[in-house]
């Protein structure tokens, strides 16, 4: 779940990622997708929108739903029917990618929602007299890179949006993917698909690397002459200073 667009105004909205197959119900054979098709579109949208007010009514209807500020008044049952009447009549967007190439692209892309935070450090341009500059991508005028200047506090506002409530998990995972069978389930969806056994999973990086990667300064090299190679021969630790304790008896 992603709670805010570019511009860290609140926008939830959901990627959902959907394998191309699954097992069948008696677990003896894998059921493949249709090449280059999922699912209408249009009756994805229906469907999930009828869903999502369903479950909306009864979380209301089990007095679960708070409201605040300008939307308090739907606490009301009838103010509140009055408002999903709309909802009922709004098309919802949905929109449906083309299957990715491959499980690096998959990493990719679920990578840029899950290991970062609101906004990169990268579109950060300046915070001077309590204001904020940042780039943005504004997707209404052909995906133009603009910049937006926020008040500190404002800025700050939007950038709480992206913490998640208690309770609620950035990334949830179903079927042969759920965290409780996902390891016998995987196993059985390599054995139907006549995979072998997954790689051991590669080393860790050394940090040097990683850091040179990021900042394009390498931690090998002196900083002094740049051409020389340093070696690590022995780490010193900084001696630790007990300060007097002034007799007070």
């Amino acid at each position: 779940m992603t709670p805010h667009n570019s511009r860290l105004q609140h926008h939830p909205h959901l990627h959902v990622l959907v394998p191309g197959g699954g097992i069948s119900c008696d677990g003896n054979r894998w059921v493949a997708g249709r090449s280059g098709f999922f699912l209408p579109v249009t009756v994805l949208s229906s469907m999930f929108r009828g869903l999502f007010l369903h479950y909306l009514t009864k979380a209301f209807a089990a007095g679960t739903l708070n409201f605040f500020s300008a939307h308090r008044h739907l606490h009301e049952p009838a103010a509140f029917r009055r408002y999903l009447a709309t909802l009922w009549n709004t098309d919802w967007v949905l929109y449906a990618k083309r299957p990715f190439a491959g499980p690096a692209q998959v990493l990719e892309y679920v990578g840029r929602y899950t290991h970062r935070v609101a906004i990169s450090n990268n579109r950060l341009l300046s915070m001077a007299n309590d204001k904020v500059r940042f780039r943005y991508k504004d997707y209404r005028d052909g995906n133009r890179q603009k910049t937006m200047t926020l008040d500190g506090g404002e800025f700050i506002r939007r950038f709480l949006i992206h913490v998640l409530p208690d309770g609620f998990h950035r990334i949830r995972c179903f079927g042969f993917l759920g965290n409780r069978h996902r390891t016998r389930k995987l196993e059985r969806c390599r054995e139907l698909l006549g995979m072998g056994p997954p790689a051991p999973a590669a080393p860790p990086a050394d940090y040097r690397d990683r850091f040179e990667a990021l900042t394009g300064q390498s931690l090998r090299q002196c900083p002094h002459c740049h051409t020389g190679v340093i070696v690590v021969i022995d780490c010193n630790m900084r001696p630790q200073v007990c300060q007097s304790i002034p007799d007070t008896s």
